[in-house]
């Protein structure tokens, strides 16, 4: 009886030591399968704050490119006109309103915005920003301190014929730019986001108190590295890892910092202590199978209680898929996310829940995931949620047929609506014109490029008339909001297949596309000219203006430079033969130009 009872116990201790074998292999893999996801997750999302970053400091050289397109600059030495250009344009800036700056082709100083408060010439910080200079694109300064004020350089050429003949300075206080108020949206307790320069500097954070200061010694070697990568390090006795993201067209780098163990999570520390609980239950085998037993359903309901309490209120959809992209699991984190109820998901098909326009991409990626055992793919698109509105998601998904814990395709699913929105809001700033909100030159360029590839469009160049008197005599107020009546009633008469856009201070382009008749553009120039002739009234006063109308009519095929110069030539020549006729200020006549004229 007692050698029955050893056996009895050697094979209970044999068996829990077997099923904890097991226990431990599943748990590592499914560790190793959530750090998959998660690394890929946070690469993406890495990447993605990136590019933003990047997008931003562009967007801040395309501001000082359209000064350019606005004011002509004499590039004299301590020039008076071009100061007055400078510190208008410097008012109006939401960029580069702590000084606008000239500078010869050695970089040396002509004319400020400014008297004082610049940077010292000799500063080390404009040397990468004379060097990209130098490869004939936009320059990007390193930080620099000016009593005690970190400041930073963006620089554009000053193109006259194809030649450069200087450059056009923006400065701007680092702790008042949109990069640092992007920086600051991206605040969390569990990391700090920064941007550092390429020396090193930080320029933008979630932490204000560390704009100025330098990076650890350890992120140094990682800033002229291209692309998304994981440094870990120590800070002090702390492990630390950081997501860095180099490359960006400015030479600076976007960094997020925290420690290990944040950036690790609940999973690991739930594993951990689900491998400790295994082997408790080893021990305990010796003692009877019976109290094994016990002890091994206690366990296991606690780790499914802690694995639903995590997922319950985890801020991303986990879902596993099977080979015919059918629902098999679904976090309950889908109630928070997308409004489906704890279960609700299983046994549908994930395809029924992407949007149509989607659905294509969705298959064929799965398609070729499910041939790469190892294989990992991200994507963007719309899901539905249970209210029936689509949102976009950008989702990870990782095979793991292979793996006998999952046996299927798990997906990882952000929700990155606001990031979309946010992305698309930059972009129309980008192309439309922030006094009227119509389209502005580039936009309309775009569009004329694409139309004359295949079709007549007929280009109206509009010019106010009277316009600078308006400015003179009531501000520049009242001329913004005239300028904003005038794009109302633009808008009104033109079709819904033409585009209208704001080119200039006073200058509009009519596009319309498909016209290759003069009665047609005529008929819209008489209609642009009587609506523009009619009195505006702002702040109680009535105002008079006219318009000068230039028009080409361009065939399909032609060069649209050429097209949009023969429109303005066209309006020059009727503003040069006397423009409006009322009072000075009203009326105005149609010049019409033809490409075989």
């Amino acid at each position: 009886m007692r050698l029955r009872n050893w056996i009895a116990v050697v094979v209970s201790v044999l068996l829990l030591a077997a099923a904890g074998v097991v226990g431990f292999v599943v748990n590592r893999s499914a560790l190793r399968a959530a750090d998959t996801v998660h690394r890929a997750d946070s690469s993406a999302l890495g990447t993605n704050n990136g590019t933003l970053t990047g997008q931003l400091q562009v967007n801040s050289a395309a501001e000082l490119s359209q000064i350019l397109v606005e004011h002509a600059l004499h590039l004299g030495k301590d020039s008076a006109a071009d100061r007055g250009i400078l510190a208008a344009a410097a008012a109006k800036s939401t960029t580069f309103q702590y000084g606008l700056l000239t500078a010869d082709m050695n970089g040396d100083l002509l004319t400020s915005s400014r008297a004082s408060g610049l940077p010292a010439a000799a500063d080390a910080g404009w040397a990468p920003m004379k060097a990209q200079l130098a490869e004939g694109q936009a320059g990007f300064s390193d930080i620099m301190i000016v009593d005690g004020m970190a400041l930073a350089a963006v620089a554009v050429p000053i193109p006259v014929n194809n030649s450069v003949i200087g450059y056009l300075i923006g400065l701007n206080q680092v702790t008042k730019t949109a990069l640092q108020s992007y920086a600051a949206r991206l605040s969390a307790e569990t990391h700090t986001t920064l941007v550092a320069d390429s020396s090193g500097v930080v320029g933008a954070s979630s932490d204000r108190t560390l704009i100025g200061t330098k990076i650890t010694s350890a992120l140094q070697s990682d800033l002229d590295v291209e692309g998304v990568q994981f440094v870990e390090y120590k800070s002090g006795k702390t492990p630390m890892i950081a997501i860095v993201y180099g490359g960006l067209p400015s030479g600076w780098t976007y960094m997020r910092i925290q420690t290990k163990s944040s950036f690790d999570g609940v999973v690991h520390s739930r594993s951990q202590t689900l491998n400790l609980t295994l082997l408790a239950m080893l021990l305990i085998g010796v003692a009877g199978i019976s109290v094994l037993g016990y002890r091994t359903q206690v366990t296991r309901r606690r780790a499914d209680e802690r694995f639903q309490a995590l997922f319950q209120h985890a801020p991303d959809l986990v879902s596993v898929l099977d080979g015919r992209g059918r629902i098999v699991f679904s976090s309950p984190s889908a109630l928070a996310v997308l409004g489906y109820k704890t279960g609700a998901l299983a046994g549908h098909s994930v395809f029924d829940l992407i949007h149509p326009e989607d659905e294509p991409e969705m298959r064929q990626r799965l398609s070729r995931l499910l041939d790469d055992p190892d294989g990992v793919v991200r994507m963007q698109c719309r899901a539905r949620s249970a209210d029936g509105e689509y949102r976009w998601f950008e989702f990870t998904a990782s095979n793991q047929m292979h793996n006998p814990a999952l046996s299927g395709v798990v997906i990882n699913a952000r929700d990155i609506s606001e990031n979309r929105a946010f992305q698309e809001r930059l972009t129309h700033e980008a192309q439309h014109d922030p006094l009227t909100g119509l389209p502005n030159r580039r936009r309309m360029q775009d569009v004329l490029d694409s139309s004359l590839a295949s079709t007549p469009v007929a280009v109206l160049f509009v010019d106010l008339d009277g316009f600078k008197p308006v400015n003179d005599v009531h501000g520049h107020e009242v001329g913004d909001e005239l300028l904003r009546q005038v794009s109302d009633r633009l808008t009104a008469c033109v079709r819904e297949t033409d585009v209208l856009s704001r080119v200039g201070g006073d200058e509009f382009v009519v596009l319309m596309p498909g016209v290759l008749s003069e009665k047609d553009a005529a008929t819209m120039s008489g209609r642009i000219r009587y609506v523009l002739e009619l009195p505006f009234r702002i702040g109680g006063q009535e105002i008079l203006i006219g318009a000068s109308i230039g028009v080409h009519l361009a065939p399909a095929a032609e060069n649209p430079d050429a097209a949009l110069r023969a429109a303005d030539h066209a309006m020059y020549a009727i503003k040069h033969a006397g423009g409006s006729r009322r009072a000075g200020v009203s009326g105005g006549r149609m010049g019409r130009h033809r490409a075989s004229d």
